[in-house]
């Protein structure tokens, strides 16, 4: 062959001998490459377990399924991955959260909503994430909220079963009750609606004040729990409150025309009251030195209060019995229908108004008036008259009233008392001018039936029709001329008559 193809043959024979070993190491190459790029494709698509999770209890499952949505603010953040029986009757549901909003820190609450009414399984599961800032420890992969950190969804039916069968009567006919109130007027509804939006506005502002300040939110909310526990202790005085209300919106509804015309002058007045309010400023201003010193005076009358608020309740019944004596129902039985008929009393009391006494009260025409029931100058204006026509009797009574204390005074004792003890007189008079049977004398009993005739005594020395005696008339003149009193001829009396005897 020569030196030429043997050296071919050699090389022909060296390429066939080393050939199946480079092969067999190209494939091993290959096998590897591939198990690689199968790894990384379940790393980066499938991604194995590496998903953030986390699971919650929840008191029911409240019609979720696998595969509703997990909300974080409106925005999808993962999906409801299996649900689960607690050991204690409690839904377990594990959801997947996205890395945007992993990982949770606690003050996270789960929330199940639902999207509306007609929809059956279209629930979602609401996540709200506590502040920047204000949240607690982070919740590791697998962790758990606990069922004080989660909602479960109240479905419409259900709180219509917490209704007893009057009560559902009663809401039907409140239902029923709001048709009936826009029946004819649903122009004027569809007018008011358009104020909804302020209201809504409003009222998001307000809410969105209460979440600035959630530590006063709650204490609101605390004290309106405390308010709602002395309401229920109260519910016989709220009962009360309310039918008393009823009775009084009642009562407005049917002055419906009144309260119209008023409500048409309140326009003018609210502009009269503007300048009012506009000058009262400066009033409030000069009222603050008086509240500033009004301060301690309003600390000490705490106690005060305390002790009124015990009165106040115990003056509850007395209230309701005035109630019943101010206004009942029925004729000529209450305090507003006495009152009422004070006004006829009244006219026939003042009359005129003018006292026109006279020289005499008992002249003719006034007697015929009163005949007639004619009191033209009313009861008191008679009553009046009749005072002053009097004073002249008055007058001479008040002289003689020495005379008539002891006139009674001689009916009311018969002795003295003195330091012995009381002593008792008895006294027997016999003279000739005693009337005796004694037919020695010529004296006998006269016939008391037989009128008397004065004349035969004022023979014997004696006065007859003494009835115009003066005061002090039975005592003697001292000499000062005081007796008989005569009040220097101001008493009508005759200073003549006095007794017998020197």
């Amino acid at each position: 062959m020569g030196a030429q193809g043997e050296a071919a043959y050699s090389d022909a024979h060296a390429h066939n001998y080393t050939f199946p070993h480079l092969k067999r190491s190209a494939g091993r190459i290959v096998a590897i490459l591939a198990i690689v790029a199968v790894a990384v494709f379940l790393v980066m698509f499938v991604g194995g377990d590496d998903e953030y999770e986390i699971t919650a209890e929840f008191q029911n499952a409240s019609q979720l399924v696998t595969g509703n949505q997990v909300m974080v603010g409106g925005l999808a953040a993962g999906s409801v991955k299996t649900i689960e029986l607690g050991p204690d009757g409690e839904a377990i549901v594990t959801m997947t959260v996205s890395d945007e909003f992993a990982p949770l820190t606690r003050g996270t609450t789960a929330t199940v909503r639902q999207g509306s009414l007609s929809s059956v399984a279209g629930r979602q599961v609401q996540l709200t994430l506590p502040p920047a800032g204000s949240g607690g420890e982070e919740i590791e992969d697998g962790g758990t909220l606990t069922q004080s950190e989660t909602v479960s969804a109240v479905d419409l039916d259900e709180i219509f079963n917490t209704l007893d069968t009057e009560t559902v009567k009663d809401f039907k006919e409140v239902i029923t009750g709001f048709r009936d109130s826009y029946e004819g007027v649903t122009k004027q509804a569809n007018e008011g609606s358009k104020y909804f939006n302020p209201l809504l506005s409003t009222s998001r502002r307000v809410f969105d004040e209460l979440t600035r300040n959630p530590g006063a939110f709650e204490g609101l909310l605390i004290d309106a729990a405390s308010l709602s526990d002395l309401l229920a202790e109260r519910d016989d005085d709220l009962t009360g409150l309310i039918s008393n209300a009823s009775a009084a919106l009642g009562a407005i509804g049917r002055q419906r025309t009144a309260l119209a015309d008023a409500i048409n002058q309140l326009p003018g007045f609210l502009r009269q009251a503007n300048t009012t309010f506009v000058n009262l400023r400066a009033t409030l201003d000069d009222l603050d030195p008086l509240v500033a010193a009004s301060i301690p005076v309003a600390e000490r009358l705490r106690p005060f209060f305390s002790e009124f608020r015990a009165a106040a309740a115990g003056a509850v019944p007395t209230v309701r019995d005035l109630d019943q004596i101010v206004r009942r129902p029925g004729k000529a039985n209450d305090l507003i229908e006495l009152t009422r008929l004070q006004v006829p009393l009244a006219n026939v009391a003042v009359g005129s108004g003018a006292a026109d006494c006279g020289s005499n009260p008992m002249r003719d025409q006034e007697l015929q008036k009163a005949a007639d029931g004619d009191f033209s100058q009313g009861a008191l204006g008679e009553t009046v008259c009749a005072l002053r026509n009097s004073n002249p009797q008055l007058a001479n009574l008040r002289a003689y009233i020495p005379e008539l204390v002891g006139w009674f005074d001689g009916f009311s004792t018969s002795g003295l008392l003195d330091a012995s003890g009381p002593l008792g007189r008895i006294q027997s008079t016999f003279n000739t001018f005693s009337v005796s049977t004694s037919t020695n004398t010529g004296q006998v009993l006269p016939d008391l039936l037989d009128p008397i005739d004065l004349s035969d005594f004022e023979a014997e020395g004696f006065d007859a029709d003494n009835d115009a005696r003066c005061p002090s008339s039975l005592e003697r003149d001292p000499g000062d001329g005081s007796a008989p009193f005569t009040d220097g001829g101001a008493i009508d009396c005759d200073p003549s008559q006095v007794p017998t005897g020197p």
